[in-house]
């Protein structure tokens, strides 16, 4: 879990949802990128609600993919999942992937539909293709990535994540298309067992230097991916869709409001980053 200037309510509740696995042997790497001295505190007291808790603190912020690279290679678990510090797993998201993980190895991650929440409450849903192909990344990304977790031995073979200027905000898009291209493949479980906290307008709200480091993204994924056509030019500017007024994007289209369900016993420890 990487963490900078975080909102303390949202983390705790965070952390108190990790804490409240069905699964127990993890362990949480909480990682503070360079917050400010308040905020370091505030992190540093929630690292001692369990013993399970690594604190690991950098004096400087560096962005998400330096953080998470560095829990990659500090964790001790055979699975490593994913988690921000303002979203919400349900208790049985640990058991359910890492039972599918152990029992199905030709896959390297897997991650989960989830339901969608603001400061209201839940306000959509999100479901995502089981089995993802090439073709879906073509509108956004085809998994949730704080509800992912991913096989150790993958992570560590493809290099971690890609740090760089263009993938700020885009890490994990980018590591996706670059696992598909090399032959891996994720899964998604068909449950809601994750709270995905995201505006109704949060992507409409990204700032233009964002949209134009997601293009450059998309072109180089949609190249390895072998999908860049004249007929997906479209898809490559997406992107800037998002910042003309009125316009909806297709995942905002495809959610409906529902509640959140929750969604067994899976070996090995699980790192949370």
């Amino acid at each position: 879990m990487g963490v900078y200037n975080p909102d303390e309510k949202r983390l705790k509740v965070s952390i108190q949802s990790i804490q409240e696995q069905t699964l127990k042997d993890w362990e949480l790497l909480l990682y503070d990128d360079g917050s400010d001295e308040r905020y370091a505190e505030k992190i540093y007291m929630f690292s001692q609600m369990d013993r399970r808790i690594r604190w690991i603190r950098s004096r400087e912020n560096k962005g998400l993919a330096f953080a998470l690279n560095q829990c990659i290679r500090r964790a001790e678990g055979k699975y490593i999942a994913r988690m921000d510090d303002d979203d919400i797993s349900l208790p049985l998201r640990l058991e359910r992937q890492c039972r599918f993980l152990e029992e199905n190895p030709e896959y390297g991650w897997v991650g989960t539909n989830a339901g969608l929440i603001d400061d209201t409450g839940i306000w959509g849903e999100e479901k995502l293709p089981e089995l993802p192909e090439a073709k879906d990344f073509l509108k956004y990304s085809p998994y949730i990535h704080p509800s992912v977790m991913f096989s150790r031995e993958i992570l560590e073979n493809c290099g971690g994540y890609c740090i760089s200027k263009a993938t700020r905000r885009c890490e994990d898009y980018e590591l996706f298309m670059r696992l598909h291209a090399a032959g891996m493949q994720g899964y998604n479980l068909q449950e809601k067992l994750f709270l995905y906290r995201e505006g109704k307008d949060s992507y409409g709200k990204r700032k233009i230097t964002y949209r134009f480091c997601e293009m450059q993204i998309r072109w180089q994924g949609f190249k390895r991916l072998r999908i860049l056509k004249f007929t997906t030019l479209p898809y490559v500017c997406r992107p800037l869709a998002g910042a003309v007024p009125g316009i909806k994007t297709a995942r905002r289209m495809m959610r409906r409001k529902k509640d959140a369900v929750p969604g067994t016993t899976g070996k090995g420890k699980t790192g949370i980053i």
